[in-house]
């Protein structure tokens, strides 16, 4: 793989693991999911 590619994958995932992280920063959302996930049980 070309060095430019490399690097755009890598700047890709950067972005959407600091979108995940932000995510998560909002209690609601968390809160949320965590509710989602043990209505399942």
């Amino acid at each position: 793989m070309r060095r430019p590619t490399r690097l755009a994958l890598w700047a890709a995932t950067g972005v959407v693991l600091a979108l995940v992280f932000m995510a998560y920063l909002s209690p609601h959302l968390a809160v949320d999911l965590a509710n989602r996930l043990w209505s399942c049980f």
